[in-house]
């Protein structure tokens, strides 16, 4: 398996464990110390304790929370994906929003920077408006 191929596989594997399973221990397996999210999501910081945060926060509010992956493209050391996540809001409160039984979908692009088979960059783009939107927290204007 090349460099490359297995890059793909440690981010798909990485992705899988925490978001979808909901393993926090994925942050330890798969990020490198030096980990940095350039773009962490909804406040999180930006080590890999706001990695680990972060998809605790998802798990504790949408318990089914997954990641669907529908590209995953590889080039020397980066791997971009392409992905919708769901989940159904029957956890915790979040922004002040009870459970409201409903189900929730963001999707997004994240990019990844891999060296020595550990993830050492994160940037993402993921449509927190619309997931504002659909948690009710801002309307659609």
């Amino acid at each position: 398996m090349t460099t490359t191929e297995q890059n793909k596989t440690i981010v798909s594997n990485f992705i899988d464990a925490l978001f979808t399973r909901g393993d926090p221990d994925a942050v330890d397996d798969y990020l490198a110390e030096e980990f940095v999210n350039n773009d962490p999501p909804f406040g999180a910081s930006a080590d890999r304790e706001g990695m680990r945060s972060a998809g605790a926060m998802f798990r504790s509010v949408f318990p089914d929370w997954h990641s669907d992956m529908h590209l995953l493209v590889a080039e020397d050391d980066i791997v971009v994906e392409l992905f919708t996540a769901s989940g159904t809001h029957t956890g915790t409160d979040i922004m002040g929003v009870g459970p409201s039984g409903a189900t929730v979908t963001l999707p997004g692009i994240n990019i990844f920077r891999l060296r020595d088979g550990r993830i050492v960059e994160r940037w993402g783009r993921l449509d927190d408006l619309g997931f504002l939107r659909q948690l009710g927290v801002t309307e659609h204007t």
